[in-house]
C-alpha cells in the first residue's frame, strides 16, 4: 500500500542557499533523526549529488536506501528510489519558490513498503518524514 502526501514551509534563505543545504547529504544525520549516515556515491557533473546510499531506520526497521537525485536549479529537486531492502518505491520532490525574502518550499514524498506494514504505521512514518523534509531542512538551512 503506497501512502504520499505534502507538506510545505517558508524559509528565510534564497533558494540557492535551500538548495546547497539539500545538496548537503552528508548532513542528513543532523537534519533526520532517521538517518544514521549518508554518503555521495557518485555527483552530476556540477557537483551536486547524483547516486545517494544512506542508512535509515523508521517504524522499528533498519535499512539501506540507494537513492538518484535530479536537479532542476533553482527551483526543485527530486530522487527516485533504486534499490531498499525495506521500501519497494520512494519518490520524492521539492519545489522551491521565492517569497519575500525567503523561499517557499514545497516538498512532495511517495512511499511504499516490501513488507506489509498497518496503513497507520507507513502514514507514521510518512508523516516523520514530511515533518523532517520541511521543519528539519528549515531549522538545518537557518542556523547555517
Amino acid at each position: 500500500m503506497a501512502v504520499s502526501g505534502s507538506s510545505d514551509i517558508d524559509i528565510d534563505a534564497t533558494p540557492e542557499q535551500v538548495l546547497d543545504a539539500i545538496a548537503a547529504v552528508e548532513d542528513l544525520p543532523e537534519r533526520s533523526g532517521s538517518h544514521q549516515s549518508a554518503e555521495v556515491e557518485s555527483r552530476h557533473p556540477d557537483g551536486r549529488p547524483n547516486r545517494v546510499r544512506a542508512k535509515v531506520s523508521a517504524a522499528g526497521m533498519s535499512d539501506e536506501e540507494v537513492t538518484d537525485y535530479t536537479w532542476d536549479e533553482p527551483g526543485s529537486v527530486s530522487w527516485t528510489l533504486v534499490s531498499s531492502s525495506f521500501q519497494s518505491k520512494q519518490n520524492g520532490a521539492y519545489t522551491l519558490t521565492p517569497s519575500g525574502s525567503g523561499t517557499h518550499v514545497h516538498l512532495d514524498l511517495e512511499v511504499d513498503v516490501k513488507v506489509p506494514l498497518p496503513g497507520f504505521i507507513l502514514k507514521r512514518v510518512l508523516k516523520g518524514a514530511l515533518d523532517t523534509g520541511t521543519k528539519g531542512l528549515k531549522k538545518y538551512v537557518e542556523s547555517r
